[in-house]
C-alpha cells in the first residue's frame, strides 16, 4: 500500500506487511500515545477493521488487535479508556472516503486466522530501560531484571521488612496490571516458582503486603509509564520462556478483596491523597462489585 492517512492525534502508514502508526506530541494528545510515539502493527496481529461514525463530525477507523498479539494490550485487559485506545484513530469526516478505502485494503489482507489467537506476540512492546514511580516505591527494568524499590514514607512494614527486590526475567510467569485510575491500581509481577508449586490458585497476598508488587496512587503509576512497563516485562518473560506469558485479566473479586480495597482507599483518604468526592465515589464503586 504505503499510502499515508492523517487522523486526530495520529498518523497511520499502509506498508505492504504493516501499518505504522506515528502519535503526535501536542498538549491535547494523550500521554500514553506520547509515550508510545510509534508502532508497527503487522497484518498477523489484526482481528478486524471497523470504520464508524465518531463525534463531532468525524469518522473512527478502529484495527482490533488479535488477543496474544501486542503485549500492551494483553496488559491493558479491556482497562484503557476509548479516547487511549493506540488501535484508534479519529478523522475528520471529509476523509471518509479515504478511511473506508483504506478499512477494506487492510480486511483484505487480514490473516486467515484472524479470529484465533495468537501464540506469540507480533507487535513489539516499548523497549527498556523503563521505570516509573509508584505509590509506595520505584520500579525499574532493564530488559533482564525487575527493581523495587520501596519509599520509607509510602511501603508497608511487610515490604519495608522484607527489603528491594530484584526479579530476573526468567523468574517471571507474567504480570498483573490494575490501571492506576481505578484508586486501587497495582503492578504485580507473576512469579514462576508460584506456578510450579500449585500456588498460583491460592489467595495472593495483598498488593500493599506483597514484595512483587508495587501499588498505584492519584500521582503514582500514571497509565503511560506503568502499562508500557508491564508491557515490555511480559514480552521479555515470553522471549525467555517456552510458554507465552501470562497477563493476568483479573474479573470480579471476592468480598475479601473489595474490603482490604476500601482499607488502602480509606488509607489515601487519611492521607489527604484522595478528596471526599473521589473516597466517596470509588467506595460506591467497589461495593456496587459485591
Amino acid at each position: 500500500m504505503g499510502d499515508v492517512l492523517a487522523g486526530i492525534q495520529a498518523t497511520w502508514e499502509f506498508e505492504s506487511d504493516s501499518v505504522l502508526i506515528r502519535y503526535e506530541r501536542g498538549h491535547r494528545t494523550p500521554k500514553l500515545f506520547q509515550a508510545l510515539r510509534e508502532r508497527r502493527i503487522p497484518h498477523e496481529a489484526l482481528a478486524s477493521v471497523t470504520l464508524s461514525p465518531g463525534r463531532r463530525g468525524t469518522v473512527v477507523l478502529h484495527a482490533a488487535p488479535r488477543p496474544g498479539a501486542d503485549p500492551l494490550m494483553e496488559a491493558a485487559a479491556g482497562q484503557l479508556k476509548e479516547e487511549c485506545d493506540p488501535y484508534r484513530l479519529v478523522i475528520p469526516a471529509d476523509g471518509k472516503d479515504l478511511a473506508e478505502f483504506h478499512a477494506e485494503e487492510l480486511r483484505a489482507v487480514l490473516p486467515v486466522d484472524a479470529d484465533r489467537p495468537t501464540e506469540w506476540y507480533a507487535v513489539a512492546a516499548p523497549e527498556a530501560p523503563l521505570n516509573f514511580k509508584a505509590y509506595d516505591g520505584r520500579a525499574s527494568f532493564d530488559g533482564r531484571h525487575v527493581e523495587f524499590r520501596w519509599s520509607r514514607t509510602g511501603a508497608s512494614s511487610t515490604k519495608w521488612k522484607a527489603g528491594d527486590q530484584s526479579f530476573a526475567v526468567n523468574e517471571l510467569s507474567g504480570v498483573e496490571w490494575r490501571t492506576p485510575e481505578a484508586h486501587d491500581g497495582y503492578l504485580r509481577l507473576l512469579r514462576r516458582a508460584d506456578v510450579l508449586l500449585g500456588e498460583e490458585s491460592a489467595e495472593p497476598a495483598r498488593v500493599d503486603r506483597d514484595p512483587a508488587a508495587v501499588v498505584f496512587g492519584p500521582r503514582s503509576g500514571p497509565v503511560h509509564e506503568s502499562l508500557p512497563f508491564a508491557a515490555a516485562v511480559l514480552e521479555s518473560v515470553q522471549r525467555a520462556s517456552a510458554a507465552p506469558a501470562l497477563a493476568l485479566h483479573t474479573g470480579r473479586r471476592d468480598p475479601a478483596d473489595i474490603a482490604d480495597r476500601i482499607r488502602h482507599l480509606g488509607d489515601l483518604h487519611q492521607a489527604g491523597l484522595v478528596t471526599d468526592d473521589e473516597f466517596s465515589t470509588k467506595k460506591a464503586e467497589l461495593l456496587a462489585e459485591l
